[in-house]
């Protein structure tokens, strides 16, 4: 099936999320009572909602976007290039707002495919949750309501490595080791982007971050179908 897929039609991308408040006691009353319910389903006895409250960033109610990185072809089979464009910053509404602008601009008889790692679990659905709370109209691409499975034109790097097995997870970086691509992760995971984010604001080093996840994915989605890996330097970083 990936062979049949034109890759110049896939919009690769990793996004990189932090809890919406920078601490515990900055969220209102309310949303307090409601972290404390949901953290109750995973946190130790012996531990607060507070203590836990780093893990908010992996759940679109109590978490925002502060970076999206997508990546296309370029090139061809022989010369494979690949392009990459950021939207990020603390704005999530005007970032969300941009990156869906961009998605709305392709040709409405053309055939996109969005591309990510653990992309149906967490990237897709949490893009579109948080376009939702940010009261903007869900883009096509992500609106999977009605649809019927071959409709949804979705891939799954981690997906596609299952070959069925629905218990197994397998990190990007793992699998950029064992398929010889240059590891995604520098000088931190992603563990580390809710302290780089609120405690350094550094944002720059989460974009490059969430832009070298974009490159093992594409480099990986090239493993998975025989084809050339793309030379670093075929690697263009779009700027505004």
């Amino acid at each position: 099936m990936l062979r049949e897929i034109d890759f110049h039609d896939i919009l690769f991308l990793d996004i990189e999320t932090v809890p919406l408040k920078k601490s515990h006691s900055d969220l209102d009353e309310r949303m307090q009572e409601l972290w404390e319910k949901k953290s109750a389903y995973f946190r130790n006895e012996d531990e607060s909602a507070s203590d836990v409250y780093s893990r908010a960033a992996i759940y679109a109610e109590f978490g925002k976007i502060i970076c999206i990185s997508v990546g296309v072809l370029t090139g061809n089979d022989n010369l494979p290039g690949l392009r990459i464009k950021s939207f990020a910053g603390d704005d999530e509404k005007k970032l969300l707002i941009e990156f869906t602008d961009m998605l709305k601009n392709y040709p409405s008889d053309r055939t996109i495919y969005l591309c990510a790692h653990n992309g149906k679990e967490f990237d897709f659905p949490y893009l579109a949750r948080r376009i939702l709370i940010n009261r903007l109209e869900l883009p096509e691409m992500l609106n999977i309501a009605g649809k019927k499975p071959w409709e949804v034109r979705h891939l799954d790097t981690m997906e596609l490595w299952k070959f069925g097995d629905y218990k197994h997870y397998t990190s990007l970086d793992l699998l950029s080791a064992i398929f010889d691509i240059p590891s995604p992760k520098t000088d931190m995971d992603g563990s580390r982007v809710a302290n780089v984010y609120w405690e350094e604001g550094d944002l720059p080093r989460i974009i490059d971050y969430c832009q070298n996840d974009v490159i093992a994915i594409v480099q990986l989605m090239m493993r998975y179908t025989s084809r050339n890996l793309i030379d670093p330097d075929r690697v263009e970083i779009v700027s505004d």
